[in-house]
């Protein structure tokens, strides 16, 4: 195999490399960001539920006021029957005292039912609280987790890019040129064999004369159909597949 060869795949496969922690890195803070999110949506629902005790409570207070009125209504009525010497208006006072009870029961009614729906708020949150308890400290967790990867990959690829140049420079000018090209519109799928006859980038059969100059291993031999450059190696077997 050229000398250049070797060069360029062990510079691919660096890139490769740098290209995965890249790839890692940028995955980060949308994973940082979804924990936040994750954190502040228990935090919300919490808020949430205690709004809704808050609102059942005011409801129920509301009620007990309109209980209270209607108390006072009938003190008033029976204070007029007390005072009046027509029939006509004691029994009207005596209608208007009967309403008064029965708004009193259907308000003493809602009243039990607000009740029961605070008790389950209540248990609501409780049950929200410790979940929120819960989903912070796993959040803190993860994302403390989350930092000592990204110091991790951060270094890795620090030592990795550090000798990335000499490794380019090694493979030559012209091998290096040619592969510097081809890396920016084909990935790290630069330096592909010939495995059976075709290209391993771009899979496409490999005309026979080319063939025989990638086992010769006398220059850079590049697939006419893509451009990757291509090479030979003994555990290859180029005959074609039928």
């Amino acid at each position: 195999m050229l000398e250049s060869i070797e060069k360029l795949l062990i510079l691919q496969e660096r890139d490769r490399r740098l290209h995965r922690l890249r790839s890692e890195l940028t995955q980060i803070e949308p994973e940082r960001q979804a924990l936040k999110t994750k954190a502040t949506d228990a935090q919300q629902a919490l808020e949430q539920a205690k709004e809704r005790v808050k609102h059942l409570e005011s409801d129920r207070k509301n009620l007990e006021l309109e209980v209270e009125a209607k108390k006072q209504l009938i003190a008033k009525y029976a204070l007029q029957q007390f005072q009046t010497r027509k029939n006509e208006e004691y029994r009207a006072l005596a209608h208007e005292i009967e309403l008064c009870k029965e708004e009193i029961v259907k308000i003493e009614d809602r009243e039990l039912e607000l009740m029961e729906q605070a008790e389950a708020a209540q248990k609501d949150v409780l049950r929200r609280t410790q979940n929120s308890a819960e989903v912070r400290k796993l959040v803190e967790e993860q994302t403390a987790q989350l930092g000592s990867r990204e110091q991790a990959l951060k270094k890795e690829f620090a030592e990795l890019e550090i000798n990335r140049e000499e490794l380019a420079v090694a493979a030559g000018e012209v091998a290096r040129g040619r592969y510097e090209r081809l890396l920016k519109s084909k990935g790290g799928n630069v330096v592909v064999g010939v495995q059976h006859g075709v290209c391993g980038g771009c899979h496409m059969r490999v005309p026979p004369q080319l063939l025989v100059s990638c086992q010769a291993q006398q220059e850079l031999i590049t697939c006419s159909n893509c451009g990757r450059i291509l090479y030979y190696s003994r555990d290859m077997d180029l005959a074609a597949v039928e």
